[in-house]
């Protein structure tokens, strides 16, 4: 019985009841928060609600498809349009969690770059984890994954993302596995081990985020010596606080986010109302000036400076060397894997 037979019975029975309790609610949007909320808040809340002279609610996620699978099994969700990760867009389409997208609705299919499209979710944004660290107290830092995880060289705590996705990445990365080799030998059991053989020889100075803010303000308190983060939070942090932190690109971790409508949302037209504001060009080119994400209009990038478009993911020497994160690997895996890593992080 596969994840989608599993939740059938909940949906249908969650469905009316949840319509009929929602009905007249406000639209609520729910994204990753901190720096890059404050960001979207900007160029895509506050102008649509201007736009529309309607209200919206917006909320904060760490993260998870267990979430999204309890929410709607409960029958009693009220997120309407939630910025998911890829894999998490692979899997709640499968389970049944998210509308089907009525894209003409959107602006059409053609009107955002290849990987954005899926029948359940629009791309929101391309972004890099990358390795940094404070110039301040490091002025010599690491230049890839295997000096991060050089404790003997570079003393200290290190940070990294709680879970296995990325982690493992970066601990096989480190170990000396060339990234596009990276998910053939993450794939057998013999390369699991191997990484987390790697985390092993570290795991007393590895210190866990679950959120995006806690990388920069880690930084800032030295809480740690470097850490993995999402390339905009550090960029943003340099330019909001006058912080001096590296972004090291060297096999950064590429990937791609996701709007989705949630299942049974009372609130479908006016959440593809949003998304259909969120894609236009124009409103997105606001976006990479506050936060240097990339992003998924065709055409948004024709309306950046060249000297910001060369800070983006998408700029060719920062995708040079990057991994790029399989949706389909995490597809197959992420369950496995993610009670793995749970039960090793405890011991």
């Amino acid at each position: 019985m596969d994840r989608r037979t599993i939740l059938q019975g909940a949906l249908a029975a969650a469905a009316l009841p949840q319509a009929a309790r929602a009905q007249g609610r406000d639209l609520t949007v729910v994204s990753w928060g901190g720096a890059y909320q404050d960001a979207q808040r900007e160029v895509f809340f506050r102008p649509f609600q201007q736009q529309t002279r309607t209200r919206m609610l917006e909320e904060t996620w760490d993260g998870g498809v267990g979430v999204l699978r309890s929410r709607i099994a409960s029958g009693a969700n009220t997120w309407d349009v939630v910025q998911v990760e890829s894999e998490e867009l692979l899997i709640g389409a499968e389970e049944g969690l998210f509308e089907p997208l009525d894209w003409s609705a959107i602006g059409g299919r053609d009107a955002y770059i290849p990987q954005a499209v899926h029948d359940h979710g629009v791309g929101a944004i391309l972004y890099s984890f990358v390795l940094a660290h404070d110039r301040a107290r490091t002025p010599n830092g690491p230049v890839n994954w295997a000096e991060f995880l050089d404790t003997a060289r570079f003393p200290g705590k290190r940070g990294l993302r709680r879970g296995p996705k990325t982690t493992l990445e970066i601990a096989l990365m480190a170990d000396g596995v060339p990234p596009d080799q990276v998910y053939a030998v993450l794939g057998t059991p013999a390369g699991v081990d191997r990484a987390f053989r790697r985390l092993d020889a570290v795991k007393p100075d590895l210190a866990w985020w679950e959120r995006g803010a806690q990388p920069p303000q880690w930084l800032a308190t030295g809480e740690v010596a470097m850490t993995s983060a999402y390339n905009g939070r550090i960029a943003a942090a340099n330019e909001a606080e006058g912080r001096d932190f590296a972004i090291v690109w060297t096999n950064n971790l590429y990937t791609l986010d996701s709007w989705v409508i949630m299942k049974g949302s009372p609130n479908r037209a006016r959440a593809l109302e949003f998304l259909a504001f969120a894609g236009k060009p124009e409103v997105q080119a606001a976006l990479p000036p506050r936060i240097p994400y990339g992003v998924t209009a065709r055409s948004a990038n024709e309306r950046l400076p060249a000297a910001l478009l060369a800070q983006l993911p998408t700029a060719p020497q920062n995708l040079a060397g990057a991994l790029h994160v399989s949706d389909r690997f995490w597809l197959d895996n992420l369950d496995r894997l993610t009670q793995r890593f749970n039960a090793w992080v405890s011991r």
